[in-house]
């Protein structure tokens, strides 16, 4: 049959509800009764699909605040940090940190921050604070400057 290149309500919410529930559009596209990535691409740029656009947009927000629901789950799941040292003979010795589950948790929780702060910048994007003590106006901040741009004209 081949794969749906025309747009329907149907497999639009069918794509949306996907991403939703933490599925990449790449993983979407490679089902063979889904529309290749380029034809979704394509349905996202259209602007007599804007209801679509919104509904994606929502759908990638939603997938935002679903990594940042599991950034607290991977960091409380401490049941493999910990592995049975065992001797030559194979006789349990003691316990050892896992070191190598505890760093594949540190890439997991960096990469769904990440993506987190990407999708979702307002809410979950580094907060840039002015600098405190800076007032005044343009024209105090260049008197203050004056002379202390050496190398520029006028500068000394």
């Amino acid at each position: 049959m081949g794969r749906p290149t025309k747009f329907t309500q149907a497999l639009a919410e069918k794509i949306c509800e996907r991403i939703a529930d933490r599925e990449s559009l790449r993983s979407i596209c490679r089902d063979e009764d889904m529309p290749a990535k380029s034809t979704v691409l394509s349905w996202l740029a259209d602007e007599s699909k804007a209801a679509f656009r919104a509904r994606y947009a929502l759908a990638r927000e939603i997938l935002a605040d679903g990594f940042v629901d599991e950034l607290v789950e991977i960091a409380d799941d401490r049941s493999n940090d910990w592995i049975e040292k065992k001797n030559a003979s194979g006789e349990t010795t003691g316990w050892q940190e896992n070191g190598e589950a505890i760093r594949r948790s540190q890439l997991r929780i960096a990469t769904r921050q990440w993506v987190a702060e990407k999708l979702k910048p307002k809410k979950y994007g580094a907060k840039v604070e002015p600098e405190q003590g800076v007032t005044g106006e343009v024209s105090q901040l260049l008197e203050d400057i004056n002379g202390k741009t050496r190398g520029l004209p006028n500068g000394g």
